[in-house]
């Protein structure tokens, strides 16, 4: 009797895979299985991808964390909105100025509740030599006064910041010229809103960004000051 071959076991015959093993992955582009190389290449590409896509969600998420981060800080961080400028005795000032002074130093007569960041004798444009005092009010805003003596034409354009007069006004019996600037698109600084007027050698200029109300509060408690003034400036002693 003539004894046959036994073929193994498995389909390796037919050109399958031993039985447990996972057939290789065919490749659509290339129409059979990919080779090991090719299985190598592709799992290592993979693996680059996923590292980059990775690092990019890490970085992204720490820009988020960051700006989080900066958010709260803001909200929970109290600010000030108060002047930092030291607070000066105006009054006292303006007491130790009159000696250099060629003309009555006005003194705002304000009330406690105001302050002062700045009092001072200053030299502008074309050497006008004026009386600046700097006022605070309850309400955080500000008011300045500036006393001009013999003031040019050039001098009264930068205090006005060369806006033009809107309306005229009385107070206490003293007629001022208003400058409107608050709705304006020129930039004008402080000058928001103005009153001026003149007296003998002075020329007074109240300004500010706070309400007409208590710019025109300065300017009255100033005009007894206003009608005291000399025709013409004195040299100071």
């Amino acid at each position: 009797m003539t004894s046959e071959a036994i073929p193994p076991r498995g389909n390796s015959a037919q050109g399958k895979p031993p039985r447990g093993q996972k057939p290789p992955r065919v490749v659509a582009e290339l129409g059979r299985p990919e080779t090991l190389e090719e299985t190598q290449a592709r799992k290592a590409e993979q693996s680059r991808k996923y590292r980059a896509n990775k690092t990019i969600n890490n970085l992204w998420l720490s820009i988020l964390v960051c700006v989080g981060l900066v958010i709260v800080i803001v909200l929970l961080v109290p600010r000030d909105d108060t002047s930092h400028l030291p607070a000066v005795d105006f009054r006292s000032v303006a007491s130790s100025a009159q000696a250099a002074f060629p003309v009555p130093v006005a003194v705002p007569d304000v009330p406690a509740t105001w302050t002062s960041n700045a009092a001072e004798i200053r030299t502008g444009t074309d050497n006008v030599v004026s009386w600046y005092v700097g006022l605070i009010t309850p309400t955080r805003n500000y008011v300045g006064l500036t006393q001009g003596v013999n003031a040019t034409d050039g001098w009264f354009a930068d205090q006005v910041k060369d806006s033009a007069a809107s309306s005229t006004t009385t107070i206490d019996g003293i007629q001022w010229t208003v400058y409107d600037n608050r709705k304006t698109a020129k930039e004008v600084g402080n000058v928001k809103y103005a009153l001026t007027t003149q007296s003998g050698a002075t020329t007074y200029i109240v300004f500010g960004d706070a309400s007409d109300t208590e710019i025109a509060e300065v300017a009255a408690s100033i005009s007894s000051n206003v009608r005291a003034q000399p025709e013409t400036a004195v040299t100071a002693k």
